[in-house]
């Protein structure tokens, strides 16, 4: 089947703007590339600038509202930020300990019982 050749795209102000917009929404590089009326490779040859940037300007938006809210005292967001951003974690330790710190058990106890007759 012989392939059709296809008009050259030229981005405008219009499809880079909707390009970096929703991109920054999170939609897939298909979905964009569709609304657009491309396929997929063609918008990331032409828009591949429109597409980092909507992500990363997003991504900054959403990291600026987390942290006022973390400084404003959301106690959510406090315990997010201190977890990703400073790597802290909850760790549980149990220990089982005899008396006065002993170990618990000391090898193998076996018990004998009479029977109730």
């Amino acid at each position: 089947m012989p392939v059709i050749p296809q008009e050259a795209h030229t981005p405008t102000d219009e499809t880079k703007k909707l390009v970096e917009s929703t991109s920054g929404l999170g939609l897939p590089h298909e979905q964009i590339a569709i609304l657009v009326g491309i396929d997929d490779k063609t918008l990331r040859k032409y828009y591949r600038t429109e597409l980092d940037t909507g992500k990363a300007k997003a991504n900054g938006q959403i990291a600026k509202t987390l942290f006022s809210k973390a400084v404003g005292g959301d106690t959510t967001s406090l315990i997010w930020w201190t977890k990703s951003q400073m790597r802290w974690s909850e760790t549980v330790r149990q220990e089982l300990t005899g008396e006065n710190g002993a170990p618990l058990l000391s090898g193998i106890q076996v018990s004998f019982v009479k029977p109730d007759e």
